[in-house]
């Protein structure tokens, strides 16, 4: 009997594991993005609308697979569903090193992000199954998307010393398919725990879902987050450009300290929230984050060097929270569908926002106008969570669900 247990227990940590390490192996390549433009637009001659193209296709990727192929993961099994999204990730990170069309690239990032759809949905149905409780679902959640930061930071790493050694930026992909192979390996090894499959036939989870007021309001809260967090990551260096002020050094690295505080920060908020009730302090970190970007705004560049980067802390358990949340509303053998609906809300702010603060930043002829704009999703963000403090509209669901959902597990 001891044995069993301890060959359970061991079993459960190498499926985590092989979870984080699928967060951490595509924000390896999603966040390098931003690196690779600039390498494209000097290769093809592109203009910068047309370089963006390698962000769109793949978040275009990342919304449809969640969107419409998510529910795979409740239909099929999460095994099947994380083998064939990270077999396809693979085959189109191994191709897209062997091309050199512009086109073809945009195409194999367009279907390297339809690939992470279908993966991660999966990986995050699979977290509700390995979860005892939402409230460690929302801790384990915190932690996989801490791994996500981590390969956001080793990822542009990794990509810039390549091309100080004068190597090819396809390069990057090909270190991710290999990662990707060693992953299907262990995948199809593990023992995943048993999925209780929905009762209803088809695929009409998804509709189900769109249908949860539960579920649209958490991806309502997902879709303001990203846009404040893309104002960061996508025009927070342009605000800064032109700094000259004592904290120049801080200027030149403050993307860099933003995801590291972000990561830092959801690591920290794995083992927060199993202790602190998770309405206050989303409610709480929305108010910093709205603070940061107001003192920026009103105060300019001198401020917005220091708070910017710092919102990272604030910014780090929000969107692994939020979409706990969500997912969680929903039984386990609809997590798949969830995960999927949250997830496309969340890729259209990705592309919309940062286009939105792009045209406002055009039209008023600075940069800090589209900063307001963010700051105005920041407030809405905040209200929405200050209203699910005060007033806990998912207590009931939540409650309902820790008991007919994990409690069997827990006693077990």
């Amino acid at each position: 009997m001891t044995r069993t247990i301890a060959h359970q227990s061991s079993n459960m940590a190498i499926v985590k594991t092989l979870t984080y390490l699928m967060f951490t192996m595509f924000a390896m390549t999603t966040d390098s993005v931003g690196l690779i433009i600039p390498e494209v637009i000097r290769t093809f001659q592109l203009s910068l609308t047309a370089a963006g193209t390698f962000q769109y296709a793949t978040m275009a990727g990342i919304a449809i697979g969640g969107l419409f192929l998510g529910q795979l993961a409740d239909r099929f099994g999460r095994r099947r569903t994380i083998v064939i999204g990270l077999t396809l990730f693979a085959a189109a990170c191994f191709l897209l090193a062997a091309g050199n069309a512009f086109l073809f690239f945009a195409v194999m990032l367009g279907l390297s992000g339809l690939a992470i759809g279908v993966f991660k949905t999966g990986a995050l149905a699979l977290i509700g199954d390995i979860s005892t409780s939402t409230a460690q679902h929302t801790s384990i959640m915190n932690t996989a998307e801490g791994f996500f930061g981590v390969g956001a930071i080793i990822g542009p790493a990794i990509l810039a010393r390549l091309l100080t050694a004068g190597l090819s930026w396809t390069w990057l992909y090909v270190i991710a398919g290999a990662m990707c192979v060693v992953l299907i390996v262990l995948a199809l090894l593990v023992r995943y725990p048993e999925t209780t499959m929905p009762s209803h036939s088809g695929f009409s989870g998804t509709g189900r879902a769109m249908k949860s007021p539960y579920v649209l309001a958490f991806s309502a809260g997902a879709f303001l987050y990203v846009g404040v967090e893309a104002a960061v990551y996508v025009w927070m260096p342009t605000l800064l450009a032109g700094y000259t002020g004592t904290a120049a050094a801080l200027a030149t690295y403050s993307l860099s300290m933003f995801f590291l505080l972000r990561a830092a920060g959801r690591f920290l908020g794995a083992w927060v929230l199993t202790r602190v009730q998770w309405q206050p302090v989303l409610a709480l970190f929305s108010g910093g984050i709205l603070l940061c970007f107001i003192v920026s705004v009103a105060g300019g560049v001198s401020w917005a060097v220091y708070l910017l980067p710092l919102s990272g802390l604030f910014m780090s358990v929000m969107y692994p929270t939020i979409n706990s949340k969500g997912i969680s509303c929903l039984p386990r053998s609809e997590h798949g569908a969830g995960a999927g609906v949250i997830l496309f809300f969340t890729c259209a702010s990705a592309v919309l926002a940062p286009l939105a603060i792009g045209a406002v930043s055009d039209a008023f002829g600075r940069i800090e106008y589209g900063f307001t704009l963010a700051t105005g999703f920041a407030g809405l963000l905040f209200v929405g969570a200050l209203f699910n403090w005060l007033l806990n509209p998912t207590r009931a669901v939540l409650e309902r669900l820790d008991v007919t959902e994990y409690r069997q597990d827990a006693t077990a």
